[in-house]
């Protein structure tokens, strides 16, 4: 599987509360240390999740100033959609073990 592949494997799809439709994957763990390095955990691990908005792809963000695109463009109810979506997940670590913490 390609890198691109692998980031346009999408695992749910979630709707904040402006409407949007959000397509998420599970970041593995190169992908969390390089937007760790990037960004910080949390934030750049809710944001970086996101592979499509209202159906549109979205490209992975790989440094900071991609994250704070995409933290913008998804504003605080779409982070709180994608932070709900990866915390309610029963079959996947919480959302510290995301954060490496």
């Amino acid at each position: 599987m390609t890198p691109t592949q692998h980031f346009l494997t999408t695992t749910e799809t979630v709707q904040d509360a402006s409407g949007r439709s959000l397509s998420l994957h599970r970041l593995n763990a190169l992908d969390k240390l390089r937007l760790f390095k990037a960004a910080g955990p949390v934030l750049a691990t809710l944001a970086s999740a996101v592979t499509e908005i209202d159906g549109i792809p979205v490209p992975p963000a790989i440094n900071e100033a991609q994250i704070e695109a995409l933290v913008g463009k998804l504003g605080d109810t779409g982070i709180a959609a994608i932070a709900k979506a990866l915390a309610s997940s029963q079959d996947t670590p919480s959302l510290a073990d995301h954060a490496g913490n």
